[in-house]
């Protein structure tokens, strides 16, 4: 009688782990799906990053949902058009990306996201904050380098970043499309552990290319 009440209990648990799972993911799914269309209009960025932030207050021990939820706040931090406000959104972003970091160390792609926020942060007065920020994020970005080689993220928002550096100062099309030549082909043979997984920029390096190449 005890082996089958435990047996059952077992069953039990099994199909409510795997109900939960089920549920994750495709809550995970659907917000996924929204997020090409969302940049359509920026306020609909932070209605997104909210649905993923109450997706990892449900399950806590998940770091893509703190990871995207992150990445939307910083994401619109950098389209606002008074960049006086990416101080909030970037403190917000941080607060996130701090969650994901501590359920996954030494992430690659929690490091390129903190990369961003630091520049999210520089963006407020770039000249009197790229020795602080600026440098920051390049730092961030050689770690995430480091942490995954594969990972084409970090060879894009460099390539990115250096597109709109002035010349003088070390960017140009010259120098960014180096980069982003190396982004694509990692882009090509990258393969995210799995649907839910981080698998955006190749788009917008490659149009950043074409720019370059006109």
């Amino acid at each position: 009688m005890k082996k089958l009440l435990f047996v059952s209990i077992l069953m039990l648990s099994a199909f409510f782990t795997m109900a939960q799972s089920a549920k994750y993911n495709a809550a995970m799914t659907g917000n996924l799906a929204a997020i090409d269309s969302s940049f359509k209009n920026p306020a609909n960025l932070l209605s997104l990053a909210n649905n993923f932030e109450r997706i990892a207050t449900a399950e806590k021990s998940q770091w893509l949902p703190y990871y995207y939820a992150a990445y939307l706040q910083v994401m619109y931090g950098m389209m606002l058009e008074d960049k006086s406000g990416c101080d909030a959104i970037a403190e917000k972003a941080t607060a996130l990306i701090s969650k994901a970091d501590s359920l996954s160390p030494k992430n690659s792609e929690i490091s390129a996201i903190k990369s961003m926020i630091a520049t999210c942060h520089m963006l407020v007065n770039p000249m009197q904050r790229y020795m602080e920020y600026g440098m920051e994020a390049s730092s961030l970005l050689e770690q995430a380098k480091t942490e995954d080689p594969n990972n084409p993220r970090p060879y894009f928002l460099i390539g990115q970043t250096l597109r709109y550096t002035p010349e003088n100062f070390g960017g140009g099309c010259q120098s960014a499309s180096e980069q982003l030549q190396i982004a694509m082909t990692k882009f090509k043979a990258f393969q995210p552990a799995s649907a839910l997984h981080p698998n955006w920029g190749m788009q917008r390096a490659q149009m950043l290319l074409d720019e370059c190449k006109k």
